[in-house]
């Protein structure tokens, strides 16, 4: 828990919360606009406006931002002599990679609770919906949260390699590109073998875009988590093996 808490204090001073709170705000307000612009109101409800705003959102704008939360990550690192001192740390690779894994899964998981926030604030101050988000999103959103982690590994692991801040997130554009393009030809077990494609599978979970079906089943929902579970653990020990064979500067 030392080590979660070290990496906690290093953002403290970083763009973390400004990119936690702008990139689902503009993603919401964004998809209300849309709404608004084309004169009707959501034609089926709270499902309507969580298509608008989380489709797209889903497919580039989350992979940049997790990108950019990795890259401010480990920008301490890389200034002055932080990656000496790391490297003569007394903790293990593994804990320095989980840490990192474990803080910018928070963040991830705090974008979602924003995303969750302003669409439902959208959906009752813009357009007066009935009741609140339906429940069945909000297990949406835990699938979300989980198939960020691979997608946070691996961002982590190219930031820790990369001294320069924008080339992670250079990479992270084409990635997501390339996750669209198996959401759009191939079957869901390719998709879903590509951390980028994952997590674009996971925003359109319920929403019938591209090859899901619609529905929010358990055979689903667990798929995955499963394959969100075994890709952030190949990611993980492929980042401790490099960390491990990495010397000082």
């Amino acid at each position: 828990m030392g080590a979660v808490r070290a990496e906690f204090l290093k953002l403290k001073r970083s763009l973390s919360l400004v990119v936690v709170i702008a990139l689902p705000v503009m993603a919401v307000v964004t998809g209300v606009a849309n709404t608004l612009f084309s004169g009707q109101q959501p034609a089926d409800g709270w499902h309507t406006l969580w298509l608008r705003v989380v489709v797209f959102y889903g497919l580039f704008p989350l992979t940049v931002g997790l990108a950019v939360l990795a890259s401010l990550v480990w920008r301490v690192e890389h200034q002055g002599g932080n990656w000496n001192a790391l490297m003569g740390r007394q903790v293990s690779s593994l804990r320095v990679v989980l840490a990192k894994t474990v803080v910018l899964t928070a963040l991830a998981l705090a974008l979602q609770v924003v995303l969750v926030g302003g669409v439902t604030v959208a959906g009752k101050v813009a357009f007066d919906l009935p009741g609140f988000l339906p429940p069945r999103y909000l297990l949406v959103s835990l699938v979300i949260v989980v198939a960020c982690v691979p997608v946070v590994a691996l961002q982590s692991a190219l930031s820790m390699v990369m001294r320069s801040f924008a080339a992670p997130v250079a990479v992270a554009l084409p990635g997501a590109v390339a996750g669209v393009f198996l959401l759009m030809a191939g079957p869901s077990a390719l998709s879903m073998a590509l951390p980028y494609g994952l997590v674009g599978r996971a925003t359109q979970l319920g929403t019938g875009a591209f090859a899901d079906g619609g529905g929010v089943g358990a055979a689903s929902v667990i798929l995955l988590i499963t394959a969100a579970l075994g890709l952030t653990a190949v990611v993980v020990a492929g980042a401790t093996a490099v960390l491990e064979r990495v010397d000082v500067r």
